[in-house]
């Protein structure tokens, strides 16, 4: 980080008056989103009926050529809602909710959200034994599919526990040309919409029997080892993104239209974006997917004059040609996480996009920054009790003093991220509780108090102003999305040729968090493994980000006294063919195996000759 970006007295005073005008939002939304009245009705289903209600005719939902009103969209989930609760589902039952970004999706998590019972939303690129994981985890009454992955679903169906007669299918009228469904299929399906057409429009009763600790969804993470893990994201803690982001700090107006093309399995889309627009009454513009070509043109099609983002979208973004129309479009503020600094006044410069609202939360933390005071390079400023401690990279471990108290950095220094679990910024873990218990420190700064590892580094900016560095332990980010290295780990040691594996991320220059790699230890020589296949089984198994870019095969991997791997030499030599005597392999883009790296190869990864 540049010094220039150490927030100073004069600096901050310039945005006295931005912080004065803010309080009335902050007030409200802090209101909004307090949850110490453990019996008060709030709840996703709650602020769609009172737009209903006082704004039916805005448009609510935008989906291509497909519109709702709030009304329209109500009265939608309601029939849904109503119906799904008249099979048998009840308040706390979760329900797996598999399709993609459409108007489809969101009707599904809003009819299960009015009713009580609690959406599980599975990554839609997961398939084989992950998937199956993430299913049975949550021990599921039902599952709503979508017909765009219907393939994926079939794929694993006889080894999941979802009820029989409790399997909705959502056709997809939007997308053409999707697999056929497998011939082993069966009549088991349900169609959902149909099913639900004929059911009530009025509000469930249940909508008014929704409290602050009731879970709203699962949102899975791949947390720092094993399998991807199910966190709970109640109604409350919507109730607080609705609030603080919506009313404290995106400010959207009716009039606002904000585009999302992140996926709704994601906080970010789901809870931060999502919840914005409804606390201002706007207008959802929803996309399938991102696509970096027709970005621009979708944003000035739907008039958008807001958007989601995460940084490697931003990258994306800017790595293409400039054109004329750069500037040429109705955006406003920009709401998501991840852009860099590296690249951060550039893309506001270039876009002519005046303010950036990056955030920091995570799905299962308890506490969240936001950049309302519009600074540059910087997450923002948390309303909670925080604190970033000094941390020992070496024993992994935060740093006590002699008192055996965590010690907390001074300005312009990296530490470890931990937020207070008190009243306030409750801590709702996971649905394993040995897991919740693993991310919580004790006896931080006085005794008894209690306090959420984030397992993030973050530098301290000054006046509460904090900057994303790195996140610890065995989960990466790349492409947006998180990796856990024991979940990859697990597949490639499942590999015929291969008898042990370590996993982990690297950095490539000019680009956006860090690329898997691969330590391999193969049964035969270097020379006669075979990368293609292997590529095949990696990119069949696992998510695209979650398949290593590079590979490193060696004979012998460091290990500390207790067996764990070193990962620190392996991490530092990176991709660096000079740095250790082992054959580097890498995944170029557009191929289908994996290339030798050769000095020319590093020189062409180092200087940015391959779009990664």
């Amino acid at each position: 980080m540049d010094n220039q970006d150490i927030i100073t007295f004069p600096q901050f005073a310039r945005k006295i008056p931005m912080l004065i005008s803010g309080v009335p939002g902050l007030v409200k939304g802090l209101k909004v989103g307090d949850t110490k009245d453990k019996t008060r009705e709030v709840g996703l289903g709650r602020c769609i009926e009172t737009l209903a209600a006082d704004s039916g005719e805005t448009e609510a939902i935008v989906d291509g050529d497909r519109s709702l009103s709030y009304a329209e969209f109500n009265a939608w989930t309601n029939r849904v809602g109503n119906y799904l609760a008249s099979t048998g589902i009840i308040k706390g039952d979760a329900v797996v909710v598999m399709i993609e970004n459409r108007l489809e999706l969101m009707v599904a998590l809003t009819a299960c959200a009015k009713i009580g019972a609690v959406s599980a939303l599975v990554n839609t690129s997961q398939r084989g034994r992950v998937l199956t994981h993430s299913i049975n985890l949550v021990e599921p009454k039902a599952a709503i599919v979508g017909a765009e992955l219907r393939s994926a679903y079939e794929e694993v169906k006889t080894e999941l526990t979802v009820p029989e007669q409790r399997q909705f299918l959502v056709d997809d009228t939007v997308q053409s040309g999707l697999p056929p469904a497998s011939s082993h299929s069966g009549d088991f399906w349900i169609d959902l919409m149909h099913g639900s057409k004929l059911a009530s429009g009025d509000n469930p009763r249940q909508s008014r029997e929704i409290y602050p600790d009731d879970p709203c969804f699962y949102i899975y993470t791949s947390g720092t080892t094993g399998l991807p893990k199910a966190v709970v994201f109640n109604h409350g803690r919507f109730m607080k993104a609705y609030g603080s982001f919506g009313f404290a700090a995106v400010k959207l107006v009716p009039s606002d239209r904000m585009y999302v093309c992140l996926p709704f399995y994601h906080a970010t889309a789901l809870a931060v974006c999502w919840g914005s627009v409804l606390a201002g009454g706007a207008t959802l513009v929803m996309a399938r997917r991102f696509s970096a070509s027709k970005f621009w043109d979708d944003i000035r099609h739907h008039n958008a004059t807001a958007f989601g983002y995460v940084g490697e979208l931003c990258r994306y973004l800017i790595e293409r040609s400039a054109s004329p129309d750069d500037t040429d479009n109705r955006v406003r503020v920009i709401v998501g996480n991840g852009l860099r600094p590296s690249i951060w006044k550039q893309f506001k410069d270039r876009f002519g996009v005046p303010r950036v609202m990056e955030f920091y939360a995570s799905s299962e933390g308890n506490i969240g920054f936001s950049n309302v005071l519009n600074f540059d390079n910087t997450v923002g400023l948390c309303p909670f009790r925080y604190s970033i401690v000094e941390y020992d990279n070496e024993h992994e471990r935060p740093v006590r003093n002699s008192k055996g108290r965590m010690i907390p950095v001074g300005k312009g220094k990296i530490g470890l991220l931990i937020g207070e679990i008190s009243e306030k910024t409750p801590f709702h873990g996971y649905t394993d509780a040995e897991k919740t218990q693993k991310c919580i420190f004790q006896d931080v700064f006085k005794p008894g108090d209690r306090w959420f590892n984030s397992g993030d580094l973050m530098r301290n900016m000054g006046f509460r102003h904090a900057q994303f560095v790195d996140r610890l332990g065995d989960t990466f980010r790349w492409k947006g999305e998180n990796v856990s290295t024991t979940e990859v780990e697990l597949i490639i040691d499942g590999h015929d040729s291969v008898i042990e594996s370590i996993v982990y991320g690297v950095e490539i220059p000019n680009t956006n968090g860090r690329a898997g790699m691969a330590w391999l230890k193969t049964s035969g020589h270097p020379g006669q493994f075979d990368f293609a296949s292997f590529l095949r089984m990696l990119r069949t198994s696992l998510p695209a980000c979650a398949v290593p870019v590079f590979l490193r095969l060696g004979e012998d991997a460091e290990t500390t006294g207790t067996f764990k791997h070193k990962k620190a030499p392996l991490k530092d030599a990176s991709f660096d063919i000079n740095a250790i005597d082992d054959p580097v392999y890498v995944w170029l883009p557009g191929t289908s195996t994996y290339t030798r790296v050769t000095q020319s190869v590093l020189d062409g990864i180092n200087n940015g000759a391959y779009r990664f």
